[in-house]
């Protein structure tokens, strides 16, 4: 094993600049003579727009739609059968069509000043009924958030088959409905962007907080109908992405297309307020779901109906279509369902856009499907943990194809589970369940297991969205290693991974490795940080790279040695044979400074290399995992502990363990907000209510327990070294298993709760309304 390579808990090399302070976000970033930008916001979520009134001593430092020349509106369009497309405008020209929509952006020396000049702007509007409910949305008669968008459908995937013979049949029939509620994504770091124009190069210079600086520049392009050789964008440091910075939206190319026309940069940098009421929301699904099962539980068939609520626009470059599409292929999960019927509709509502956040769409199906096996479970008299036993895809099944052809490529679900049950006593918890708290206080144990596909390259439609991802890798003329990639870190330790692997590869040192990444300008093409796919595309690229570079390093290795390249071995850093070694430091010397050393048929491509990957199946790599929790509840109070909490995952091989961990956490932290505390409401005119944090609730450090976390590893045929993703599966598992959890301790009491996130007062509310009662609710 080479040190400090695949496989290795090698220390993070970024943390060093993060820790002692070093690290450069966008916020960080100052430029000569730039100035600073503010946006004036709608205040209402549907109106006519009448007209925009900027006082004539401020019209120089305002830009309005009209201004807005040579710049197409956005448009993501997916290619699925239906779909209708709706058309966003950088700045509102004739309608808003949610709260926080942008109408004028203000241009001044500080963003306090710019702030100012906005609070100086009117406008004037004819206020229309908000579409709010997403399933209201799809009734006859709605108002139409979209002329283009009839019946405010953006699109239906369906999945169909013959429900009604296996249901006349089936012994048992269950029935559920459930929702998540809608989510404000938060990560540490806002969104922001600094634009430029540099007249030498003719050349417009983005820096922002992207997942995806190549994807951003194509789409700036697009819409400001310009050559990409035209445009730069480097990323900094990135403060947390989880899907909201994997967009295009009208703050960046508003700037840019001011940026082109100014003589100085400009700067926008997004407050939490911001964030919370016009941007970043996520989630937000409706299932009724039926399962037909037999007397152990065994699902013989399974049909859902589902909404997914998209908001206002089809953001760029997903499209409206992302979750709904994603929810209909998975919604089975790791299950072996022979028959299954869906239809899931993505909504127009006058809300925020629905973006694609850490998991996209798994955690909502997820905890569908999963309260869905716990309620399967008490109808037919088992145990939970038996009930997934019978529908689970067994080891020896593997490759399997399940019901919506998702490919699983490996791994063991009931072992999987059995791990996680073993770690928190689950035998242990019943018996305690039994015994009468001092508190109160009633136990409940649940769980979740789920299928992950990561690092996939295909659309919903069929269609191959990436063909390969490549990696720039050079050997230095001191014999050290330069990664590059266009891939960005967004805090998922890429410059750790990628260098171990290049370690591993070529056993240069780890320290002597450096790996650079997120800017257009000096890196291949990349569609970026998404899917879970970073190790298993940018791995693989940067794999295949070294690889190569190995296999000139032992050529020129055994020419210096005089002896055959098939004599030779490259290990710790040198190219050794029977007659000595010599180490790449000395080769890469020869080969750059004193090449007369060199035979004349030594390789003209150099010591830097261009490597290009795809997995063997584009269709993705499946992870599983399973997450067991034990809550207690406090049935006056409504208030949910975590009280044990056990997550095994199986990701491939690790690359880096430690870091697999830390986004195992990170992930489950955010799931446990889904679960517990996490929820945008809106009122009837489409307000947002929660503005700020102390009306968004985050967990704390005091709600996230001391997770365990274990590892299985069955190697992926299809990548590099047998890599899985893993970035998003920590999210996805928590709310399906808490909310069972919950369920479990309420049994007694006959309460069930389906929707979250499962608060104190939904908690309470549901104990009185099942004991016919009107007790206070106490908070």
């Amino acid at each position: 094993m080479v040190k400090d390579g695949v496989g290795a808990r090698a220390r993070r090399k970024e943390d060093e600049r993060f820790l002692l302070g070093r690290g450069q976000y966008i916020g960080d970033l100052r430029l000569a003579r730039m100035r600073d930008v503010a946006f004036v916001r709608s205040p209402v979520a549907h109106a006519y727009l009448k007209k925009v009134n900027i006082p004539p001593h401020l019209r120089d430092s305002v830009i309005i739609a009209g201004d807005l020349t040579d710049m197409l509106p956005m448009r993501a369009v997916s290619p699925l059968p239906g779909f209708q497309a709706s058309e966003q405008s950088p700045l509102a020209t004739d309608k808003i069509r949610q709260v926080g929509e942008l109408i004028a952006m203000c241009v001044a020396a500080t963003r306090a000043e710019a702030e100012d000049i906005a609070a100086q702007i009117t406008i004037e509007y004819e206020e229309l009924p908000a579409v709010v409910d997403m399933l209201e949305a799809l009734k006859p008669g709605a108002p139409l958030v979209h002329d283009s968008v009839a019946g405010n459908l953006y699109c239906s995937i369906d999945y169909h088959a013959d429900i009604e013979s296996v249901a006349k049949s089936a012994p048992f029939k269950v029935t559920r409905e459930v929702r998540t509620a809608r989510q404000v994504m938060s990560p540490i770091e806002c969104r922001g962007f600094i634009t430029q124009w540099d007249p030498r190069l003719s050349q417009l210079i983005v820096h922002g907080a992207t997942q995806f600086p190549h994807v951003v520049r194509s789409g700036l392009a697009k819409h400001l109908q310009i050559p990409e050789l035209q445009i730069r964008v480097v990323a900094p440091d990135v403060g947390g992405g989880f899907g909201y910075k994997a967009i295009l939206a009208g703050e960046e190319l508003c700037l840019s297309w001011l940026a082109m026309r100014v003589d100085y940069p400009l700067r926008w940098i997004e407050d939490r307020r911001e964030m919370l009421v016009a941007n970043a929301n996520c989630r937000e699904h409706y299932y009724k779901m039926t399962a037909y099962t037999d007397e152990k539980g065994k699902i013989l068939a399974f049909e859902a109906d589902g909404a997914v609520d998209s908001g206002a626009y089809s953001s760029y470059p997903f499209t409206s279509a992302v979750e709904a599409a994603q929810a209909a292929t998975i919604l089975p999960g790791p299950y072996d369902i022979p028959v299954y019927r869906c239809a899931i509709a993505a909504v127009a509502t006058n809300k925020a856009p629905q973006l694609p956040y850490r998991g996209v769409a798994r955690p909502g199906v997820c905890y569908a499907m999963e309260v869905m096996i716990d309620a399967v479970a008490r109808e037919v008299g088992r145990e939970p943990h038996e009930v997934r036993a019978v529908n689970l895809v067994k080891p020896e099944q593997m490759p399997y194809s399940n019901i919506t052809d998702k490919v699983f490529d490996s791994g063991d679900y009931p072992q999987l589970l059995k791990m996680a049950m073993d770690e928190i006593d689950f035998d242990g918890v019943r018996q305690r369940q039994k015994e009468k708290r001092a508190d109160g206080r009633l136990v409940g144990v649940g769980m979740s297991i789920f299928s992950e596909q990561t690092g996939h390259a295909m659309t919903q439609e069929g269609k191959v969205r990436v063909l390969h991802e490549q990696a720039f890798a050079r050997i230095t003329p001191d014999g050290r290693l330069e990664i590059r990639c266009g891939i960005h870190s967004i805090g998922q330790g890429l410059e750790t991974t990628l260098a171990q692997i290049g370690a591993e590869c070529l056993t240069i040192d780890f320290a002597d490795i450096q790996v650079k990444l997120g800017d257009t300008e000096i890196s291949p093409y990349s569609s970026g940080a998404w899917g879970s796919r970073g190790m298993i595309w940018a791995g693989g690229a940067t794999a295949r790279a070294c690889k190569e570079l190995a296999e000139r390093v032992k050529k020129i290795g055994a020419s210096m040695l005089q002896t055959d390249i098939d004599s030779v071995t490259l290990h710790d850093g040198m190219v050794s044979a029977s007659g000595g070694h010599i180490s790449i430091r000395e080769i890469a010397s020869a080969y750059y400074l004193w090449p007369e050393n060199l035979p004349k048929d030594t390789d003209a491509h150099g010591l830097e290399v261009t490597g290009g990957f795809a997995p063997t199946k584009l269709t993705g790599m499946h992870s599983g995992s399973a997450h067991v929790v034990v809550v207690a509840v406090d049935i006056e109070t409504g208030s949910v502990e975590i009280l044990d909490y056990a997550i095994s995952e199986d990701a491939g091989t690790l690359v880096n363990p430690m870091i697999v961990e830390g986004q195992i956490y990170g992930g489950a932290a955010q799931g446990i907000g889904t679960a517990l505390f996490e929820e945008m409401p809106f009122d009837r005119q489409g307000q947002p209510l929660a503005s700020t944090l102390a009306d968004y609730l985050l967990p704390g450090c005091p709600d996230v327990p001391n997770i365990k976390i274990l590892h299985m590893e069955t190697p992926s045929p299809h990548t590099e070294f047998g890599i899985k993703g893993v970035g998003e599966g920590g999210a996805i598992g928590s709310a399906g298993a808490i909310a069972n959890a919950v369920n479990d301790a309420l049994k007694g009491l006959g309460v069930e709760i389906l929707q979250t996130p499962i608060t104190p007062r939904r908690v309470v509310e549901a104990i009185n309304k099942k004991a016919g009662g009107s007790r206070a609710v106490a908070l």
